[in-house]
């Protein structure tokens, strides 16, 4: 029988995972409510089922556990924080007060994340934006996994990208998209219960499709509509990256793995007040989703995740044996990981 935990537990869970495995109170916080957000939402795979990874890069040092972020505002609309190499869920929040100030004031704002590690859901991000009232837009560089569109050598990240936008009376409308096909986390969890992947997710070590997960593990994540996906994933790296003075996805350290130091990745969000040009915005994107889902079959960004989130507050969640197992152990002793030598 899986255990069902609630959200609360979940969270706390997570809390004493990472803080047995090397992280902050500070760097533990925001984390783990990424983790129960993740899992309210039906994220397991980057939520519950990913948080082993963090624990481990903390053991190793691939995310330094106890980084204070820094905040500075070089210009009126822009706020910097480097993070240190910590967890990019504590560098954000210490940024987005300055950023809705930034924005509010100046229009538009912009949250440049630099010296970051992965940010997993990007809808974690920005749907705290469209909270203050503010379009929010985020790109998040990272490590090699995707090859560019005619290659077959993983150069890109499945850098993402997600956009959110105020409702009234509702939660926000968000989307969270990958500049790959699928995100890997999908790859690795079909290789992982030995099921095939659909033509198109990933290519082989010579750039061909496969339906083999371990061998598009082995070869690289394909990119979304071929070179627009990847021209997106160029331009989220140029941005995340390169923008932040952060590493891009090249010639970043692994996310899936132990060895190497930190990733050095970064993110940017941009801010906009819509107040400042429409003061019927609200009512217009209300008068905009309903003509869109009038039609049949229609359904908007994020119902499923919004769906999801409502039966875990009620109920919980399940979680299968063997996970669980895992879980328990990070939190009693921390990562078995250890440094490369």
């Amino acid at each position: 029988m899986p255990t069902v935990l609630t959200l609360d537990e979940v969270e706390q869970l997570s809390y004493r995972m990472l803080v047995a495995s090397g992280a902050t109170p500070l760097q533990a916080g925001p984390t783990a409510l990424s983790i129960r957000e993740g899992e309210a939402d039906g994220i397991r795979n980057v939520a519950l089922g990913y948080l082993p990874i963090y624990c481990d890069h903390l053991a190793v040092g691939k995310v330094v556990g106890d980084a204070v972020p820094t905040v500075t505002t070089p210009r009126p609309a822009v706020v910097h924080v480097d993070a240190r190499h910590g967890f990019a869920h504590p560098a954000f929040l210490s940024g987005l007060d300055p950023l809705v100030q930034a924005t509010t004031g100046c229009g538009v704002g912009v949250l440049m994340v630099s010296h970051s590690y992965s940010a997993g859901i990007l809808g974690w991000f920005v749907e705290r934006v469209a909270n203050a009232g503010l379009v929010g837009m985020m790109f998040a560089n990272s490590s090699s996994l995707m090859a560019p569109h005619g290659g077959a050598t993983p150069f890109f990240g499945t850098n993402p990208i997600a956009w959110s936008v105020p409702r009234t009376g509702g939660v926000p409308l968000v989307a969270d998209l990958s500049s790959s096909q699928v995100a890997w986390v999908n790859v690795a969890a079909a290789a992982a219960a030995n099921e095939p992947i659909p033509v198109g997710w990933a290519l082989d070590a010579d750039g061909r499709p496969t339906t083999d997960p371990h061998v598009g593990l082995a070869g690289s994540m394909a990119p979304s509509g071929g070179h627009k996906g990847s021209a997106f994933a160029l331009l989220v790296d140029i941005l995340a990256g390169g923008v932040t003075g952060s590493n891009f996805s090249f010639e970043a350290s692994g996310f899936g793995g132990n060895a190497g130091g930190p990733p050095d990745v970064g993110q940017v969000v941009i801010a906009i007040d819509p107040s400042v040009s429409s003061p019927a915005f609200l009512d217009r994107v209300e008068q905009e989703l309903a003509a869109m889902t009038s039609q049949p079959g229609v359904r908007l960004p994020g119902d499923r995740r919004i769906a999801n989130r409502a039966i875990a507050e009620a109920n919980g969640v399940a979680v299968p044996d063997e996970l669980m197992a895992t879980l328990d152990e990070y939190a009693e002793h921390g990562s078995p990981a250890t440094p490369s030598s």
